[in-house]
């Protein structure tokens, strides 16, 4: 026989046993990721978009050859190159092209849901999974699955998103990980993943085997539980990820995607675009890459070894002021909308900006400053005296003030626990107590808890004032001596701010009577230096402090809305700072944003009382004076010396 033929029969033999060899393997990946295929809780949609699903993973063959997916070059501007791509104009590569979705990513809207809802009708979600084995880790291999959704609804507002979960065995081939257990899994979460080993707690599994995913509503970042977690890194991604009920289950169809690449490409022609799937934006608001582009396909296991080991939870409740996490959440939230306003309308949101500061700085240099004076109470001051004043009060007698201020946290301690007594459903420092509470008995908790806050922060405010006139009578005075002087003023001074704060809210509670609530607010601002001042009883006070308002009512809400800013700003600031900047546990970040807050408030408390006592001096002294006249300080005349 030629030697040519016997090469050609050994080859030949060869390219069989290597095809068996591959179609067996490509059996052996499909029964593992069936068998480890995960459940994906989903967040119920809440949103204004009418009823319906929420982004969900599907298909990507319902983007392939759809009329309303455009193909564009990298070039920017009109940069079409086709519409309606199909997989295999993506097999080609494309190097920086992008998938074009119809809509816009900056001011989304409904758009992206109500086409996932149509271009998906009669599909099943789906998943992608993918075995790899990695070079210099021979005992490792990994399953991925890998999820597609069409839009990224968080802060990095954005077309097309890839999110994927690993499942780590000790073994090298999939028919050696199906005589096995995983051990360990990891859930994408922006830039890098959290893990959790097989029997880990954390991690729920559905028939022994079906790992459930927690996509958080929005971001679709990959979580082990239902809770509000927060993030301060590129890696946990920053802000907050939702993931709380309701909540529905989905069991996505499985499509496994070769390890031979050749097979890969073959079988589903997309896998080699080295394009974005969606929208050409700048920074982090551009589409995706692909998996293949992603280090954990080709390196998983190098990739899994900077996993984290957890994901940090939102504290449920505070025990005294503002908590720092939830103002975190919000303030990331709300300046990525405002970033996403600067990117999708620049000069239209800096021409908004630059108005602002410049009214800003006219008002503000109109404003008179000096002298701060705070020393002599009983006088006349400007807008701009009323805030110098207070604030060199308040730093020169600082201690004094915290020592005041501090008696809030056993207010707030208490009212936590009435709360908790009652209710069962209330949070210590983060911690659920659990149990439930009929509507009459929410009702209940919730108005001794706001009767507390309110005598609370009342008697701080009289203490304050009693501090500020023993100052400035020359008499020593801490914060003992002060809650003594304002002892007497507590029960008149709990019964007004009640009746207040109730008729506040009723009127509230109506949209068309909510101006007459605002301006009833400010004319009520005074009522705790009215009480312990000038001994005026519960309705004497609030009929006291609307005189004394009277027409200023700006110039009175403005200073005391102003001064109450500052103080819930002030602890979620620092709170945020320490959650950028340290480690530290975020139940310990709200105790000591608390605090902050705690210790702050008297400066509200000391600004209330000046503007009180300016108030009260216009109205007792100017009405004998002619505005229109000035005394003279020196003696002018036309007449000579005598002498």
């Amino acid at each position: 026989m030629p030697a040519r033929f016997v090469v050609l029969i050994a080859a030949s033999l060869v390219a069989l046993v290597a095809t068996a060899t591959a179609s067996a393997d490509r059996v052996q990946e499909t029964a593992l990721a069936e068998r480890y295929a995960p459940v994906v809780r989903i967040v119920a949609h809440r949103g204004e978009c009418g009823p319906g699903k929420p982004y969900i993973p599907i298909n990507v063959d319902a983007l392939f050859g759809e009329p309303t997916v455009a193909l564009r070059g990298p070039w920017g501007g009109g940069d079409l190159v086709k519409i309606g791509p199909t997989a295999n104009d993506l097999a080609a590569g494309l190097y920086d092209y992008h998938l074009d979705f119809p809509g816009s990513a900056l001011d989304p809207g409904c758009t992206y849901l109500w086409w996932e809802r149509r271009i998906t009708v009669g599909q099943k979600p789906t998943v992608y999974a993918h075995v790899v084995r990695e070079l210099g880790f021979p005992g490792k291999l990994a399953l991925q699955y890998w999820f597609f959704y069409v839009f990224n609804d968080w802060n990095n507002l954005h077309e097309g998103d890839w999110e994927m979960v690993q499942l780590v065995f000790d073994a090298s081939s999939a028919a050696q990980a199906l005589q096995r257990t995983p051990v360990e899994i990891g859930y994408s979460q922006h830039e890098g993943a959290e893990r959790a080993a097989w029997g880990d707690e954390k991690l729920e599994r559905v028939g022994g085997t079906h790992p459930v995913v927690h996509p958080a509503a929005g971001s679709n970042a990959n979580f082990y539980g239902e809770n509000l977690y927060l993030g301060s890194s590129a890696e946990q991604g920053v802000g907050c990820d939702d993931t709380r009920g309701p909540t529905f289950d989905v069991r996505p169809v499985v499509r496994t995607i070769p390890s031979d690449p050749s097979q890969a490409r073959t079988s589903f022609p997309w896998i080699a675009f080295l394009g974005r799937w969606g929208e050409l934006r700048p920074a982090f608001f551009n589409g995706p890459t692909g998996p293949n582009l992603k280090e954990q396909w080709t390196e998983p296991i190098r990739w899994s070894e900077g996993w984290r080991d957890r994901s940090y939870t939102v504290p449920g409740g505070t025990l005294f002021g503002p908590g720092a996490t939830g103002f975190f959440c919000g303030a990331v939230g709300g300046g990525s909308k405002a970033l996403v306003r600067l990117v999708n309308h620049t000069l239209e949101f800096a021409l908004l900006v630059a108005g602002l500061l410049l009214i800003a700085l006219l008002l503000l240099g109109r404003v008179t400053w000096r002298p701060t004076a705070p020393l002599r109470l009983a006088r006349q001051r400007t807008w701009g005296q009323i805030l110098t004043a207070s604030w060199r009060m308040y730093g020169q007698r600082l201690l004094l003030f915290v020592g005041i201020g501090l008696v809030l946290v056993p207010i707030s301690l208490l009212t936590t626990l009435v709360q908790t007594g009652i209710l069962h459903a209330t949070n210590i420092l983060g911690v659920q107590t659990g149990g439930e509470s009929s509507g009459f008995l929410a009702f209940i908790g919730l108005a001794i808890g706001t009767a507390l806050t309110l005598f609370g922060l009342g008697l701080v405010q009289a203490a304050t004032a009693c501090a500020l006139v023993e100052i400035d009578e020359g008499r020593r005075v801490g914060p003992l001596r002060a809650y003594a002087l304002a002892a007497d003023s507590a029960v008149p001074l709990l019964g007004a701010l009640v009746i207040a704060a109730g008729v506040i809210s009723l009127l509230a509670s109506s949209i068309f009577l909510i101006p007459l609530a605002v301006l009833l607010a400010g004319r009520w601002a005074l009522i705790a230096p009215a009480i312990e001042l000038e001994r005026a009883s519960a309705f004497g006070a609030l009929r006291r402090s609307g005189r004394l308002v009277g027409r200023k009512w700006l110039k009175v809400s403005s200073l005391i809305v102003l001064g109450g800013a500052l103080v819930l700003v002030a602890g979620p600031m620092v709170g945020v700072l320490l959650i950028l900047l340290t480690d530290i546990p975020f139940w310990l970040v709200n105790v000591v944003a608390g605090i902050v807050y705690a210790v702050t408030m008297p400066l509200t408390a000391v600004i209330t009382v000046y503007v009180y006592v300016d108030r009260r001096v216009r109205a007792e002294v100017a009405p004998t004076a002619d505005r229109g006249k000035l005394p003279a300080e020196v003696e002018l005349s036309l007449l000579p010396d005598p002498q």
